[in-house]
């Protein structure tokens, strides 16, 4: 295999750094990692491992909780050494290799004030993230992550190197735009830009559990009402053990928003006052760069966590709802649980069901059950017992769909059809016309029609 990267096994130095990912539950481990420096070099380790029967992976971030950055056995693809990012700021566009992190974007996008619907947590793969549709702070305002891209650079299962736009391979483009890792190996994205400044109104308020009546109603009303600039998420859990949170609060229930408003500062205070007027605990929201806010949702989190999430998509939030969000979120069994919902809406229903692989475009809010717990806590199955009781009480509210970007290593093919709503047949018929034989298949995996 002639490779301008890197060919590690086991006994190198770095092999143990590249399998890391970031979910603590995940113990698979691959016999060789590739670390690309360019395209060829994927091409080069796709053509080896078909010839000789291997299972590929491929890891951009290694954020996604299933692992499937990992393939057991076989050879991953580490990605990271592909962290280039071309900002063309007169056409509004980047073009991103897939190694980077959302950080690498927003650092060389906001030195013109521009920047691209990317997610929350710096450290993320923009890889993941977008093939599985992404949603972030700038969502309600230009739609999810797929919708913002012009063109990728993808090498298909057949080690030939493609573009797909809406000019060309348009049916790959479109599966790519969602689908996941099913249809190849993306080397780089084009993503459109937009002006968007370099601050922004944001940052967390924190309650006692005891306001969450209160909490509640604000937050249903001033999201129904709010322009596409805000988007607050709402969180219930136990308050964590960091300075920021006062001592007296500290691992007691608590309710919480997550705001960001990219549009005017005053604006944004008069969109934020009926919660300023339910005496808060914290109120970390203030004006800040928009690099500063785009973290982990909420408070970081310890390296090395076992996480189990389950998603689901939501209408518009009805008190019955709010009766089961409530019960569930009072019994987490670990302090690192919680409860999230995050506002969408507002630029992801202006493009039809199906113009994406990533539809859900009737979602008003996306709801997540986060099981996270420190890898020495004895007892995982009681906390994925949490998080799937929460879900099941949860579930009858969704509009249908979920995030398969949030499923776990255990999630039946009902919940990947269920994810894609609609338009899983079609990208059944694009796996068969690029993999055939579902060579890419280390995903949350759409076989091939037959």
């Amino acid at each position: 295999m002639q490779l301008r990267g890197r060919l590690l096994r086991p006994s190198d130095a770095g092999f143990d750094e590249a399998v890391t990912v970031w979910n603590g539950m995940i113990t698979k481990r691959p016999a060789l990692v590739v670390q690309p420096l360019c395209a060829a070099d994927a091409q080069a380790a796709i053509r080896f491992a078909r010839e000789r029967g291997l299972l590929l992976s491929v890891k951009g971030g290694g954020h996604h909780a299933a692992g499937t950055a990992i393939a057991d056995g076989g050879l991953m693809l580490d990605m990271s050494r592909m962290r280039q990012v071309q900002v063309d700021s007169r056409r509004r566009q980047a073009k991103v290799q897939s190694g980077c992190r959302l950080g690498d974007v927003d650092g060389a996008t906001q030195a013109y004030g521009l920047a691209t619907v990317l997610g929350s947590d710096a450290d993320t793969g923009v890889a993941g993230l977008t093939l599985g549709g992404g949603f972030g702070w700038l969502t309600r305002r230009f739609g999810w992550s797929v919708d913002n891209l012009k063109e990728v650079e993808v090498v298909t299962a057949d080690g030939e190197l493609r573009r797909a736009a809406d000019d060309e391979n348009e049916e790959l483009f479109w599966a790519l735009r969602g689908g996941g890792g099913n249809f190849g190996v993306v080397t780089r994205f084009t993503f459109r830009l937009h002006e968007v400044g370099s601050m922004v109104t944001a940052g967390t308020m924190l309650w006692e559990a005891t306001a969450a009546d209160r909490v509640l109603d604000v937050y249903r009303r001033v999201t129904e009402g709010a322009p596409r600039e805000l988007a607050v998420a709402l969180t219930m859990r136990l308050a964590p053990q960091v300075e920021k949170i006062p001592p007296y609060l500290r691992g007691r229930p608590v309710i919480g928003i997550i705001a960001c408003h990219s549009g005017e500062a005053g604006l944004a205070d008069r969109l934020l006052a009926p919660f300023r007027k339910i005496p808060a605990a914290v109120d970390g929201i203030t004006r800040k760069a928009y690099v500063d806010h785009q973290f982990v949702l909420g408070f970081p989190q310890p390296e090395g966590l076992h996480t189990y999430w389950k998603s689901e998509f939501l209408p518009r939030l009805s008190d019955g709802f709010f009766g089961a969000f409530k019960v569930a979120a009072a019994a987490p069994t670990s302090p690192l649980s919680q409860l999230v919902l995050v506002q969408l809406g507002g630029a992801i229903a202006d493009r039809p069901a199906h113009a994406t692989a990533m539809g859900n475009r009737d979602a008003e809010y996306v709801l997540l059950v986060n099981g996270n717990w420190p890898a020495d806590d004895p007892d995982g199955a009681g906390h994925i017992g949490w998080v799937r009781s929460a879900w099941e009480a949860l579930r009858p509210y969704s509009v249908g769909g979920n995030y398969v970007n949030a499923h776990n290593a255990d999630e039946e093919e009902e919940r990947t059809l269920e994810a894609y709503r609609g338009g899983y047949a079609r990208l059944a018929r694009v796996k068969a016309q690029y993999d055939q034989d579902n060579f890419f298949r280390i995903n949350r995996n759409i076989s091939p029609a037959r």
